[in-house]
């Protein structure tokens, strides 16, 4: 693998590693999450359940590693709560509209590296080879197929994952300015568990006016919210370290390989239709993050 960014070094296989276990981990939440398909108060349960686990978390970074926070890195904390917000709600209303896991879940994650890719290029400088372009090329038949035809992708789930895509693709690349040495360069952790108490804190009005709703998610779907409590931040804070080490053009695609682990999920665990093509496509999008990375 040659470098894309001048000054960024080639992803290392302790980095690799991070995003292999954070993509299982990511893929097995959001089968929690389609499980659930609950909406904006099943986001702030497990948002304020992922504080709940973040709290000690932080304690031992600031211990360790006392950091002050400036201007710089508040803007990239409250701009990280905004998009992941924005993420969680749109992949909720895809899940709940009726969208399989087998079928949001690779459209969400596969569009997001083709355009964090795109986004790599005109932003942050970097030059994939055309091997790479090649891979996005794959990433966006894969999608096609995944959807079984043109009219398909007007599905009001699939334009909801497409736009959790999107979101991806922005939070991708701001997250990797907010954890590197030439950005903001703020511990992954403390980066983590800040924007999330923020995220929770903005959902938290919402929830404070629908607490019968509140009563009744935690009665139903408490396990669920602490599920995701637990494996959202591993899967994240995994992939923030990675990045922090290595270029986003290679974090991003190969983080993707979930794509295929999701497909077999929704397949395997939730009995979804047209497994076949579905996990066909699923893997011509993990051909495409391939080429990606090795581009």
């Amino acid at each position: 693998m040659a470098a894309r960014h001048n000054g960024c070094k080639r992803m290392t296989e302790f980095a690799l590693a991070l995003v292999l276990v954070s993509a299982v981990a990511h893929a097995a939440w959001n089968l929690i999450a389609k499980r659930a398909s609950a909406g904006p108060v099943f986001n702030w349960l497990f948002d304020s359940l992922s504080v709940a686990v973040c709290v000690p978390l932080l304690l031992v970074q600031i211990w360790v590693q006392p950091t002050a926070l400036g201007p710089l890195a508040l803007i990239f904390i409250f701009g990280s709560a905004l998009l992941h917000l924005a993420y969680f709600l749109l992949l909720g209303q895809s899940y709940k509209r009726g969208g399989d896991l087998s079928l949001v879940y690779p459209l969400a994650r596969g569009t997001g590296p083709m355009l964090s890719t795109v986004a790599a290029i005109v932003l942050l400088g970097e030059r994939p080879t055309p091997l790479a372009l090649v891979g996005a090329a794959l990433i966006g038949v894969g999608v096609v197929v995944l959807a079984g035809n043109w009219r398909r992708l007007r599905a009001a789930h699939v334009v909801f994952a497409v736009l959790t895509g999107v979101v991806i693709a922005g939070y991708t690349l701001w997250d990797k300015e907010a954890v590197s040495e030439s950005g903001a360069a703020i511990p992954p952790v403390l980066y983590f568990c800040l924007f999330t108490l923020v995220r929770a804190a903005m959902l938290t009005p919402y929830a404070l006016g629908r607490l019968n709703a509140v009563s009744i998610e935690w009665r139903v779907h408490r396990w669920h919210a602490l599920g995701i409590a637990l494996l959202s931040p591993l899967s994240y804070i995994l992939v923030l370290y990675a990045l922090s080490v290595s270029p986003v053009s290679y974090v991003a695609p190969v983080r993707e390989i979930g794509i295929l682990v999701g497909a077999i999920m929704g397949a395997r665990f939730l009995a979804e239709g047209e497994a076949r093509r579905r996990v066909a496509a699923a893997v011509a999008m993990v051909a495409g993050v391939v080429a990606l990375a090795l581009g």
